[in-house]
């Protein structure tokens, strides 16, 4: 990410993450800071990940998106694995704050599309 306050932040929500010592409510906070910083870098998947998911975490008090599968999914003979937690996915929530970091890599853009879409079907 090309701001310095943005990444502080996402930093900060890492160590409380890493630490367990978090609270989603100043983790939204933080969210609702980072993507106002970031809305001037014309990202518009950063900007939607961002709001997505400080609502997902507004609206469950939790992270409940599986992290992105890597394999290609054959619609032909397989079904979507679940994009769903049923617990806290605090492994997730980590991998998905890495991934605002350097969004400018195209497999992490990738990424963050896919828990867009997930987002959006919750």
């Amino acid at each position: 990410m090309q701001n310095k306050q943005a990444t502080q932040l996402i930093e900060k929500i890492q160590k409380e993450i890493s630490s367990n010592k978090y609270d989603f409510s100043s983790i939204i906070e933080d969210l609702k800071k980072v993507r106002e910083i970031t809305m001037d870098l014309n990202n518009p998947v950063l900007t939607k990940a961002l709001r997505l998911s400080y609502e997902h975490l507004e609206e469950n008090n939790a992270f409940l998106i599986e992290i992105p599968n890597d394999e290609p999914i054959d619609e032909e003979s397989e079904t979507e694995a679940s994009v769903y937690s049923s617990e806290n996915n605090l492994e997730s929530f980590s991998y998905f704050l890495s991934l605002l970091v350097d969004c400018s890599k195209k497999n992490n853009l990738l990424d963050l599309r896919e828990y867009n879409k997930a987002f959006i079907a919750m």
